[in-house]
């Protein structure tokens, strides 16, 4: 499923450049859920939100996590780091390689709701 070039759309596992962490943010190229609503992302934005996803499953409240599969395009099990959720450019973001699926994109924005406290 690798798109490079186009759109995402909500759920999608993406390739993003997060660049250099400072302290313990999640940085580097790694894969990350795109949160940003369909209908934003029909409009062509030039800002995305997305959750990194980590392979370090520490258990958290504030991680969700998101078992590999054909589906998504993981090779290991991870979890989507949603204390980490960030606005990144569109040129940030490279292949699409899966996506999570509705019920885990729920999941994903549901702590996320909890932690802006929407």
């Amino acid at each position: 499923m690798k798109r490079h070039g186009s759109m995402p759309t909500s759920g999608d596992v993406v390739l993003v450049d997060l660049g250099v962490p400072v302290g313990s943010e999640a940085g580097l190229s790694r894969p990350a859920v795109v949160v940003t609503a369909n209908r934003v992302l029909a409009g062509g934005p030039n800002m995305v939100q997305v959750v990194p996803l980590t392979s370090t499953l520490r258990g958290y409240a504030s991680e969700v996590n998101v078992e590999a599969d054909g589906h998504n395009g993981l090779t290991v099990d991870s979890a989507a780091q949603c204390q980490h959720i960030r606005s990144v450019a569109v040129a940030r973001i490279g292949d699409t390689i899966g996506n999570v699926g509705p019920g885990v994109l729920a999941q994903i924005r549901d702590i996320v709701g909890v932690l802006l406290d929407l």
